[in-house]
């Protein structure tokens, strides 16, 4: 906004500027032959014979004896009026006993006539230049800072700071932090015993787990400059800017130290080099050496700290990886449920929450969430309920979010037929039965058939606990899960329908990690033939092969089936044996299109 009246402004200043320098000119040529058209010669001639004139003037044009002929009234106004024989009106001004005083011939003046109108011509081009290159951001100098750093830097002084106290659910990753702050604070200690910091810092984990924020809290806590920067604000298609950006950041980073730079999406610039199709002289490549050279090379840097961030940190170059650049990684996981609860209320200090919305209790259900999709949570509950004209988030509002988020907006609106809504309540009521029968995929929490996104229903469960393992039999029970729904369609139908195709799809993903990856086959054996870091640009080669023989492909093709293919025959055997529920519930959906957790377990009861 403060830019765009900036903007606002400056237009309107030029177009002031315009107009005044018109009006200027307009002025000008109107006063050099400014007369009274109302009066003319036969007036003269009246007047004079009325004894009403008291003086005569005539002023000779260089055209002789042409002129102007000014006269003063007993009234004491003022006239004048040009003449084509200035001779006449002598001689008529005297025959009435007035004698006129006569001027020499009126030469005008080579400044006015010659100079000021180009004069003023080109004080109107200076003003309309200076306003135009003010408008563009002024192109010379755009160009004069193409290699410059476009890092900002943010002084201690500057607003609030963040500290560590505005980051939770990442207490160990802060502990690791709080060194660095206290060298910056604090350097002759570390100094005394021979210690030397870390020169860099990388910040790694999945997007949303707070990296960024744990980078403003380290300024924030030190009290030194922080200059901050994307990975892709280097990078050019000209070549040799990106690493003359990275010369001008440390050059200002020194005359500022001690202070932090961080860099944030560091991938996009710090890429192992020489992979893919790219060559060792792109402009990227060359960003890199640059940057490699300024963190440890032969000048010293001494009291900037680098931090990074990252959530791709196995395609980084080795270079940039070893100690003396980046010593320490700091890995960032997803926050565990006490994390979660931290997280939450942090981001509900300022939202008005009811009596009946439980922090812990949906800290427990958000589990995988991170930072920022639980803050995104609570924001998207907020506007629930400002949408409904109440004053407080209510659990009925996050429960609505937490839908949303999770599986997508409904669309009540859309039109469903009889029979596509019947086939929807099995297909999802096979997913719930299954999920409640089996214990290690949680809960059910909502079972709904009203369309959501491209899909007809949901059936969403609620995982109760966090866990850093996944055990093969929970990802068989996965398997059976998934395949839930296709079970009961051709159970009940005798026919099968493409709502299982995304079913399908995770099954076989599941199924194909648990022989390739986890080496949970008997047939494969302990060995991983997954390639993912061979990807093209990421990994060392472009014309990469697989990792393993066409007749393993086969062993490894025959056991992902009959891994899918005997889930497929157990899911179907539980529906068989719950065939009561399952009708049942596909009732109380076709009645109800959405149930809750209690409302689904009461049918096991009778």
């Amino acid at each position: 906004m403060e830019n765009n009246g900036r903007r606002l402004f400056r237009n309107l200043g030029l177009y002031v500027a315009i107009l005044a320098m018109g009006a200027l000119i307009i002025w000008f040529a109107m006063s050099l032959g400014r007369t009274d058209t109302s009066y003319g010669y036969n007036d003269y001639v009246e007047d004079l014979g009325k004894k009403n004139i008291t003086q005569v003037e005539i002023v000779q044009n260089e055209q002789v004896p042409t002129g102007q002929v000014r006269i003063k009234l007993k009234n004491g106004d003022e006239k004048s009026f040009f003449v084509v024989n200035t001779e006449l009106a002598f001689t008529d001004a005297m025959g009435y006993g007035i004698e006129p005083m006569v001027r020499d011939v009126k030469t005008q003046s080579i400044f006015l006539t010659s100079i000021l109108p180009y004069l003023l011509i080109i004080v109107i081009l200076f003003i309309f230049m200076s306003f135009m290159s003010a408008q563009n951001g002024g192109g010379n100098s755009r160009m004069m800072n193409f290699g410059k750093s476009r890092a900002r830097m943010v002084l201690p002084d500057s607003g609030k700071p963040v500290t560590f106290k505005d980051v939770e659910g990442v207490d160990e990753e802060k502990e690791q932090l709080e060194e660095i702050v206290d060298f910056l604070k604090n350097p002759k200690k570390y100094i005394e015993v021979g210690a030397r910091i870390p020169k860099g810092v990388i910040l790694v984990g999945p997007p949303g787990t707070g990296k960024t924020l744990l980078a403003k809290a380290v300024a924030g806590e030190a009290g030194v400059p922080f200059f901050s920067v994307s990975g892709s604000d280097f990078v050019e298609m000209f070549v040799g800017v990106g690493a003359s950006r990275v010369r001008d950041m440390f050059m200002e980073a020194k005359r500022n130290a001690p202070c932090i730079v961080f860099i944030d999406e560091i991938d996009a610039v710090a890429r192992r080099r020489g992979a893919g199709m790219g060559g060792g002289h792109d402009e990227r490549e060359q960003t890199l050496n640059q940057l490699l050279v300024e963190m440890d090379g032969f000048s010293v840097n001494e009291g900037i700290i680098v931090l990074a961030a990252t959530n791709r940190v196995d395609i980084l170059d080795p270079a940039i990886m070893r100690p003396g650049r980046f010593d320490r990684k700091v890995f960032i996981n997803r926050p565990d449920s006490r994390g979660r609860e931290s997280i939450l209320k942090v981001h509900a200090k300022n939202k008005p929450l009811s009596d009946d919305v439980d922090l812990h209790e949906i800290a427990q259900a958000t589990s995988g969430f991170t930072g920022a999709e639980l803050e995104n949570l609570l924001n998207e509950a907020a506007i629930v309920a400002a949408k409904n004209d109440i004053k407080f988030v209510r659990k009925e509002d996050i429960k609505k979010a937490f839908i949303k988020l999770g599986i997508g907006v409904e669309k009540k609106s859309r039109v469903v037929t009889d029979k596509e809504k019947k086939i929807t309540a099995y297909h999802e009521s096979g997913h719930a039965i299954l999920f409640h029968l089996l214990p290690d995929v949680g809960p059910v929490y909502t079972v709904s058939i009203i369309p959501t996104g491209p899909a007809g229903g949901y059936t969403m469960p609620l995982p109760e606990k966090d866990e850093m393992y996944i055990t093969k039999g929970k990802l068989i029970q996965e398997i059976i899960v998934s395949l839930g729904g296709r079970a009961a369609e051709e159970l009940i139908f005798e026919d099968i329908t493409t709502g299982a195709s995304q079913d399908i799809k995770e099954a076989t993903r599941t199924a194909r990690n648990m022989v390739i990856k986890y080496g949970f086959s008997e047939n494969v054996g302990l060995i991983s033939y997954d390639n993912d870091d061979d990807e093209v640009f990421i990994g060392r080669d472009f014309g990469h092969t697989k990792a393993y023989s066409d007749h393993t492909a086969n062993v490894i093709d025959d056991e992902v089936r009959s891994i899918v293919e005997d889930c497929y025959e157990k899911a179907k055997s539980m529906l068989k044996e719950h065939m009561d529920v399952l009708h049942s519930c596909s009732n109380l959906l076709l009645e109800k299109e959405r149930i809750s957790r209690e409302e689904f377990e009461a049918l096991f009861q009778g």
